[in-house]
């Protein structure tokens, strides 16, 4: 198990940051689509989401890392991990590269469903594991919120 643990950690890194990559080339033009917005008074500043993306990205993959060396690891938890993963990437090519909010609301209603799953699953085998996507769980919701705010109030713009 121990020569295991390396790549695994390498894999699961590879993972996350790939999917914020993919994610990020969809949010190229997101500073200034984001500030044309009509924000709620209980929005982030943007320079925030990079950080929490970052570190978030970081536990989920220290997450699947966990789950992955725990001898009660089984298949449905990777697979709901990865199912989590692509739709994690997708909202950012909704939102910011097809500024199509609906479609960006019902999909964070499907990854806050993942990720519950996911969550379950992972703490059958790692209870750590588990924890570490609960922040990321608090996130996309708060990030859903604020995902139909926005929606509803720029439905011009987010059609």
């Amino acid at each position: 198990m121990t020569a295991y643990r390396l790549p695994a950690l390498a894999l699961s890194l590879l993972l996350a940051f790939v999917t914020a990559a993919l994610g990020a080339m969809a949010s190229i033009d997101a500073k200034g689509f984001y500030a044309s917005l009509v924000q709620p008074a209980w929005a982030p500043p943007p320079w925030l989401f990079g950080p929490v993306w970052t570190l978030l990205y970081l536990m989920m993959a220290l997450a699947l890392w966990r789950y992955w060396l725990s001898p009660a690891r089984r298949w449905p938890g990777t697979v709901l991990y990865l199912a989590q993963l692509l739709a994690n990437g997708l909202w950012s090519w909704l939102f910011f590269q097809w500024h199509w909010g609906l479609g960006a609301l019902l999909e964070m209603l499907v990854l806050l469903a993942l990720i519950l799953a996911t969550i379950r699953a992972f703490a059958r085998a790692d209870r750590l594991a588990a924890a570490l996507l609960v922040p990321y769980l608090a996130w996309v919701a708060f990030a859903t919120a604020l995902t139909f705010s926005l929606w509803q109030a720029n439905g011009a713009l987010l059609g």
